[in-house]
């Protein structure tokens, strides 16, 4: 990753991935990284909304040691991350959709294709 990187977008697709990886046994992974997912794929589009900011850093605690192994804590700590260090940049991407500004991600990554079907 670079500069040229679209953070959000990259956090995105992590939790993609951890949803896909989800065996599904604990409910605050398989319920949380499912939301993970949903929420952060709004946040790539622009379409969320600045409380959901703190929404995703709810269920993040809400998943972080409250399951049998370590991938719900794996899911959580990235979404943490983007927040604490580029809640920012995060805000503006919401604030610029607000206001009619296109969107400028990777055309690899679809955040409507998930990689997890269910």
């Amino acid at each position: 990753m670079d500069k040229s990187t679209d953070v959000v977008q990259a956090i995105a697709r992590l939790a993609s991935f951890y949803r896909h990886e989800s065996c599904g046994q604990c409910t605050p992974c398989r319920e949380g990284s499912k939301w993970l997912d949903l929420m952060m794929a709004r946040f790539v589009r622009g379409n969320a909304t600045s409380a959901e900011i703190d929404q995703i850093l709810e269920i993040t605690k809400e998943m972080e040691g409250h399951t049998i192994c370590a991938l719900a804590d794996a899911a959580a700590w990235p979404v943490q991350g983007l927040m604490r260090h580029f809640r920012p940049e995060v805000e503006k991407r919401l604030k610029d959709a607000v206001a009619g500004a296109e969107i400028r991600s990777d055309a690899g990554y679809r955040p409507d294709q998930t990689i997890a079907t269910a």
